[in-house]
């Protein structure tokens, strides 16, 4: 894959050649950073179990198969002007993360790192809407709704076009292992159709996505926004550029025809494409360790109070990358939640609800909107959270900056567990003294744009499929015109 903008695509500043090596796709970079003296809750911290895999993921992540933490990593160089440093801390990771992709979790990120990392993504994100990236592409991840027959019958003519011998590039499709065996999409007709398609069609699951995000080039979604939604939960990491084709019902995301896809791949693989950096959140499942003593616990003083030096009162238990929300609800209980919510070390405040939402701007239209939360242009650099249903007549839906760690927690004291859903998916239950972490990813969603796309876009969406602000338009006074008026009577002339 490579990258560059109209004039200059396929080079590096220096004029060499930008294309990764095939040794360059075996490992993912994370944004690092220099060194920093700030803290965060040793809560948050767990020691790898094997410092000599830690070290070398260290050691190479200078190289990556993303393209937009190629561009973060040059960007962060010429602007310190000095050889990427690695973090003290990058040895501390995350129980839950793979020993053979190990990595530094957002919610361990000091302050100012997060701030640092945050404002070189929306740097980023500024420049990559004004050129126009020409990537190498070799490998395409498609996904469209495995239980649409309609949608298959049409990722059937799609792959048939791309892995056609007419195209420039012999290209390698990945399906869903599903589709394999479907009758719909023929996938043995394929391949009896043609002999060169034979080991270019290929079929992919939850695994490899997790495992080797790296083997794609570039993911086309055929469906809705909640296609694009599980493009974004499958890619945890590292995000091919995702172009969408509109197939659902709103459309927020998905800004391409399909009838017109034959044009709009051939112009996006020549001609290059207009990225969109989406901001994503990481969020962390961290449970408590002290629920079973017979000691009074108290959840503020655990996460705001002093930390005894060998006292870890909570342990990781999952990490989700999402696109939309988390939502952090009762549950089946049939009585409200209580949760406390914190921002950063400080304790914000308790909220007795249904629940809350914590949106990303792009979710800003999703559960936050239904809730009563503000829209959110996708650009904006915040977090929102909105209470669902609070049984106060006070509290008021907040916008945080991206620089801050978010926490949501059950109180000790609560009747009863919450329940957590990440995109709407793999809900999970938070008992008393369990909380979870929210902050902004190192990994966005790079979404494909059309050329020539701008911010007006996303007020023509919510017009559109949300009806917004439409209303009959107010009748203008009619001028009383003086011939038209009877003196003596003082009544209009008919």
């Amino acid at each position: 894959m490579e990258y560059g903008n109209e004039s200059t695509a396929g080079q590096n500043d220096d004029g060499g050649d930008s294309s990764t090596s095939e040794s360059e796709y075996q490992h993912a970079l994370e944004v690092v950073f220099d060194e920093d003296n700030a803290k965060r809750r040793k809560s948050s911290l767990v020691s790898s179990e094997d410092p000599k895999l830690a070290q070398q993921a260290a050691m190479k992540r200078e190289t990556t198969s993303c393209f937009v933490h190629q561009l973060l990593e040059n960007q962060r160089k010429s602007r310190k002007n000095l050889p990427a440093r690695v973090h003290d801390e990058d040895h501390l990771l995350d129980k839950t993360a793979d020993s053979q992709n190990q990595a530094v979790h957002s919610r361990l990120l000091t302050k100012r790192q997060l701030s640092e990392m945050a404002l070189g993504v929306r740097e980023l994100s500024k420049k990559l809407g004004s050129i126009r990236l020409k990537l190498k592409v070799k490998t395409i991840f498609l996904l469209t709704k495995a239980h649409d027959s309609d949608l298959i019958g049409l990722t059937r003519n799609i792959t048939e076009w791309l892995l056609s011998k007419k195209r420039d590039t012999l290209y390698v499709v990945y399906v869903e292992n599903t589709l394999e065996h479907n009758r719909t999409f023929d996938a043995q007709g394929l391949v009896s159709k043609d002999p060169s398609h034979n080991g270019r069609l290929k079929y992919w699951d939850n695994e490899l996505c997790k495992k080797q995000p790296h083997l794609f080039d570039f993911a086309i979604t055929l469906g809705g926004d909640g296609t694009l939604l599980y493009a974004s939960w499958l890619f945890q990491r590292i995000v091919p550029p995702v172009l969408s084709f509109a197939l659902g019902s709103l459309g927020f995301l998905t800004k391409f025809d399909y009838s017109d896809h034959q044009a709009t791949l051939t112009t996006a693989f020549n001609d290059g494409i207009t990225v969109s950096l989406r901001l994503r959140f990481e969020a962390t499942i961290m449970r408590t360790q002290t629920a079973n003593s017979h000691q009074k616990h108290d959840l503020i003083e655990e996460l705001v109070g002093h930390e005894a030096e060998n006292d870890l009162t909570h342990k990781p238990d999952g990490s989700y990358t999402i696109l939309n929300d988390i939502v952090v609800d009762r549950g089946p209980n049939p009585t409200m939640s209580s949760t406390e919510l914190f921002m950063d070390q400080k304790f914000m405040t308790s909220v007795q609800a249904d629940g809350v939402c914590v949106a990303t701007p792009t979710g800003s239209t999703a559960y936050n909107l239904a809730a009563g939360g503000s829209l959110c242009h996708p650009e904006n650099p915040v977090i929102l959270v909105t209470a669902i249903c609070a049984h106060t007549l006070s509290f008021r839906p907040v916008i945080l900056p991206d620089t801050v760690v978010l926490r949501v927690g059950v109180p000790y004291d609560a009747r009863t567990s919450s329940w957590a859903s990440f995109d709407g998916r793999e809900r999970v239950e938070l008992r008393p003294g369990d909380y979870v972490t929210i902050s902004a990813s190192r990994y966005p969603f790079a979404n494909v744009m059309p050329q020539g796309s701008s911010g007006d876009d996303w007020i023509g969406s919510i017009s559109r499929t949300l009806n917004w602000n439409s209303r009959q338009r107010q009748k203008s006074f009619k001028e009383w015109e003086e011939q038209n008026l009877d003196v003596e009577s003082g009544r209009l002339k008919r």
